[in-house]
This record gives structure tokens, sequence and C-alpha cells, in this order.
């Protein structure tokens, strides 16, 4: 039926409106409808005036992903899609190659729709979501209601294995199924239907409490009860090697899990890792103090085993002067006694060493198990800037650690918490953690500020995720990052992150600075002095200075490089830079994280 102008009552505006409406209601409506128009004014009027304020709007939502190797997955998600829409569903439709797997946790209900590939491959572009939906990174999925369509071919062995390791992977992560899944064989037309009917029965009776209930959850979660006092045991996803073969270096990524942990942090907070000693060290100190491992000692109120003391507790690593001095009080060798007696001997003596050199050196001594743990202060925890971004992931955070190694006095030395993660540290194993807040090193609040971002090596590990989160807010400023390290082939850290963010204008512009591809060593600070005209207007621009990595040497030369180009650029006296510099610090514009 189709309502004409002729003799109507409405006008073409109307016409239009009630004929785009009229086809798409079904039987029950139009009763209800004529009953409802059939009533005397007065009611009529009554009736809209009690209705009026149970109007809300509609927040159902779904998505729906889709893994297709020849579009037939594509076409259904697409055809679907548009019937929810049609009802007044929210939808959301992408391939399982463009989502960000750990959206998983945004969303409360999914379709999927996808193929098996070959003899039980699923289809390329998603490869990357099978796989993190089955590794231990996929996070838990309670608040889920899902269903899945799989598409296969019966002459196959492994007929529609796609689809049900997804179905049975997602049930095993706490989802809850809306419908059964259906398995769809070449000629999926009639099968696929059936699912998708009766997926809307039960889909549009759903209320949105589930929803509701889950935002309020995650709304009034309080701050983590986890501390430097009491750390969190996060699991190891990741520890890859980001340096090339034949590299001077070993640069860790690390990803850990902290579901359950409920941290808060930002970009440019670190976490704290309470690292333990190396085993072997320990059982080598012992055997030169020849005290039996097994020996009870009490540490920190806690009564322990010498061995454990030593592994897990105690500092053993480094000589101070206050240690060193304390160890005179159980030694009368006169060598020893010349190192805190004539000016820096001992701290040529240090450089290098640990407590196993001094009890072989300069044997013996006279103290027993409990004076010797005595002297010994709790093995600090090791900071590392944050790698990523909570927002972009909420049930991680990555990390970039740069392993110690040397050799001194013949023997080959390791960092205590840097050396643990490249030698011993497997996925599947746990560190202690903590989050350290660091609010002077901030991305500005203005999202349109222009900053700069300097940093060597394992310095560009917070600007990872200052870039990532300003992906994930969808900020495309100007952004500039100057980074350096040794050779381009073996030491590019995160080298395709940063052609991403160039790419999608995360990233405006990027210079780098390779100290051992050429002849003359080529620093960050040179590409700063190079590039001094445009340093100098991004600060006119009121951008803001990012410096973080080594102290002594690369934040020192930045900042003499700084001081220059303010001087040079600005055509200001020595002292006048200063005062500019100064005040940027003032301003929060001239942030460092140095160490």
């Amino acid at each position: 039926m189709k309502l004409q102008v002729i003799n109507s009552p409405f006008n073409e505006e109307q016409v239009k409106l009630l004929n785009e409406l009229l086809p798409k209601l079904t039987i029950e409506q139009k009763i209800w409808l004529n009953g409802y128009l059939s009533a005397p004014q007065e009611t009529l009027e009554a009736l809209v005036e009690d209705a009026l304020p149970a109007v809300e709007p509609i927040t159902k939502t779904m998505t729906i992903l889709y893994g297709s190797q020849t579009g037939n997955s594509q076409g259904l998600a697409e055809k679907y899609a548009s019937a929810l829409k049609a009802q007044n569903v929210d939808v959301t439709i992408s391939s399982l190659g463009k989502f960000k797997a750990t959206n998983l946790k945004k969303i409360t209900n999914l379709l999927l729709i996808v193929s098996t590939h070959g003899e039980g491959d699923p289809p390329d572009q998603a490869i990357q979501f099978y796989e993190f939906l089955h590794s231990k990174r996929a996070p838990k999925l309670e608040h889920l209601h899902y269903s899945v369509l799989a598409l296969g071919d019966s002459s196959y062995e492994f007929f529609c294995k796609t689809g049900k390791d997804f179905d049975e992977q997602f049930a095993k992560l706490g989802a809850k199924r809306i419908v059964p899944r259906t398995d769809c064989d070449v000629d999926y037309d009639d099968a696929a239907a059936q699912w998708f009917l009766a997926v809307e029965k039960e889909f549009l009776q759903l209320t949105t409490a589930v929803t509701a209930t889950q935002t309020k959850e995650n709304q009034g979660l309080g701050d983590s009860t986890y501390s430097r006092k009491n750390p969190f045991y996060a699991e190891v996803l990741e520890n890859i090697n980001l340096n090339g073969r034949g590299s001077n270096k070993e640069t860790r990524h690390l990803e850990l899990s902290i579901e359950g942990a409920n941290f808060h942090f930002e970009p440019g907070d670190s976490i704290g890792i309470q690292p333990e000693n190396d085993e072997q060290l320990v059982s080598a100190l012992l055997t030169a103090l020849e005290f039996n491992p097994e020996t009870e000692v009490t540490v920190l109120d806690e009564a322990i085993t010498i061995k454990q003391a030593l592994q897990k507790k105690l500092e053993i690593t480094v000589l101070s002067k206050p240690l060193l001095e304390k160890v005179s009080a159980y030694t009368k060798h006169p060598e020893f006694l010349k190192l805190l007696e004539e000016p820096n001997a001992w701290k040529d003596y240090a450089e290098g060493r640990d407590l196993l050199d001094v009890v072989e050196d300069f044997a013996p001594f006279t103290w027993s198990a409990q004076q010797f743990v005595e002297m010994l202060r709790k093995i600090p925890a090791r900071l590392y800037s944050i790698a990523s971004s909570q927002k972009a992931n909420s049930e991680e955070v990555h990390l970039t650690i740069s392993k110690v190694s040397y050799e001194t006095n013949g023997r080959q030395r390791l960092g205590v918490c840097s050396g643990s993660i490249s030698e011993r540290i497997q996925p599947g194993d746990t560190l202690p953690i903590y989050v350290h807040k660091n609010p002077n090193f901030r991305l500005p609040e203005n999202e349109d500020t222009p900053i700069i971002m300097i940093g060597a090596g394992t310095g560009v590990a917070p600007y990872r995720a200052f870039l990532e989160e300003r992906e994930e807010l969808g900020i495309e400023g100007k952004a500039w990052l100057i980074f350096g390290d040794q050779h381009f082939v073996t030491d590019f850290l995160y080298q395709t992150d940063w052609q991403r963010w160039l790419a999608s204008g995360t990233l405006s512009q990027m210079h780098v600075a390779f100290s051992r591809d050429t002849e003359k060593k080529v620093y960050v600070q040179h590409k700063l002095q190079e590039h001094a005209a445009s340093f100098y207007e991004w600060l006119q621009q009121g951008a803001v200075i990012y410096v973080c990595g080594d102290k002594k040497s690369m934040a020192a030369d930045v900042d003499a490089t700084i001081h220059q180009i303010i001087e040079q650029q600005g055509q200001k006296t020595p002292e006048e830079a200063k005062s500019f510099v100064k005040e940027l610090k003032q301003q929060k514009r001239y942030q460092r994280d140095v160490y």
C-alpha cells in the first residue's frame, strides 16, 4: 500500500515520511497504530503525555567482525549490519585485520563471521587477531555477548576449524553466547540466514542492563592496592630483543600483563621492578664467605636462610663508601684500609666491582653471617619508563630495557635487573612491579601544542607511549622526534612504529642520528643543531621540549646545544639564553627524564 497525495489531508513531506515508515511496520505494529489513532482526542493526548517520559534513546550496540579470504564473510557482515541498523542498533563493522584486538575489552556485543582457509588456517587478515586471542595476552571477556558464524568447505578435513576455534576460545575467556555457533558449507545462504534470525531474536530481547552494569563497575574502580612495598606480580607476555644480529647492544622489549592490578598510569610514568640477584653470583659469594647457604639470618624482621636473603632481599652488586667503611670493622688487611685512607682510591676500586671482589681480594674477615647481612641495604627497585599507552593497551604495560653487560677484573658482570630480564626471564614468568608516577614528564594539556621529543637508545621509550596515546585520541598535531643510536641497520628501535605514525600524521617529522655509521660520530645534538632554525621556530610557536636518556653525556650535550640555538637564532646573550631556558622550565615547556 502506498499513500497518494491526491485528496490526502497530508502535505508532500508528510506523505513521503509515511511512505517510508509504513512498509517497515509489522502486522502487530500496524494493528496497534490503527487502534491508537482511532482513540478519542482526549485519550490520544493523555496517551502521548504518559508516553513521553518513557521515551529513551536507543542504547543497543553491536560490533560485527569478519575474516574473509574471498569476500563471502564480508558480504554477510555488511548485509547483517544494514539489517540491524534498520532496527535502530548502533553497529560497528570491521575486518579482523583492522580491528585492534585490545578493544575487545570495550565492546559488549559481538558477531564474528569468519571463514577457514586451506587446511584449517585462519584467513590472512584474521591471523594476528587469532594469535592474540589464543595467547596469554588475551583479556577476560565476562562482559561480552557473542555469536560465531563459521564458513567452510566440508571437502576439507578441518571443516570450519577457524570459526570453531574462535567460538571455543571466546567461551574459555568467559564470554557468553547469544546463540550457538552455526557451521556453513559452501552453499551457506540458508544456514547463515537462520543463524542471523536467531541472533536477531535473542539480541533484541537483551536489555542494556549488562552494559550499564559493566560501565558502572569500570568507573567505580578505585586506586590500586599494589605499591613498592606490595608489588603486583605481572606475567611476562613478550620478551623480545629489539636489536638486530651483530649489534653491540641488547635492548629488550618487555610486555607485561597487568590484568587485575587496577593500575592507573599516564605516558611519562615509570614501572618499578623489584629484582633478584643472580643465583650463580650468590652461590659464588657464599662459597667465598664460607657460609652454609642454609644458615638462618634475620633480615627486615624476617627469619630466612642467608641464601634467600642474598638472592631476594639484599644488594650485593654495588660498592659504596658507607658499605666499605662498615666492612673495615671486620678486617685488618692493609690494602683494604688504604682504599679508605687515600683520596678517591675507593672509587677507583669500586668501579664495576661487587661484594664478591671484596671478599676474594681482602680475605679473611671476622664477621658472622648475621653481621654480614646487617651491613647490606635492601635491593633497590629499578625504574623503567613506560613505553605504551594505557588507553591503547588497558591490560598491558610495555617497557624498553637495555642489557647492562661488562667485564671487570677478569669476570663478566650483568645488571641485576637487565641481566635477569635478558638471560633468565621468559614469557610465562612473573615480575614484581608497581607504578611510579612522574608528574614532571607529561604531554601538554592542550593537544594542539607542538612537541619536540629528543632521546637516544632506550630514551625513546616514553615517546612511544606519547605517540600511542595521541594515536588513540586521534591527535595529529605537530610532533617531532629526534632519535639516536649506534647503527641504522641493527639499532633503529621501534622503526616500524615511527614509520607508521609518520604515515598516519600522528608523528609529523623525525630525524635520526646513528653515531657509528659514519667516520665522524653524529649524535642527537648534532641533528638538533642542523635543524636549529626549525627548532627555534617551534619554540616560538609554544612547543614543549622533552629530553630522555643518559644524564651525564646525552642530556648534558643536548642542553648545551639548546642554549646555543637560543643564543644564535634568538640573537640573545648567554645570560639571556639561560634566562629563556629557565623560563621554559618554569612553564613546563622543557621537561627532562634523565638518569
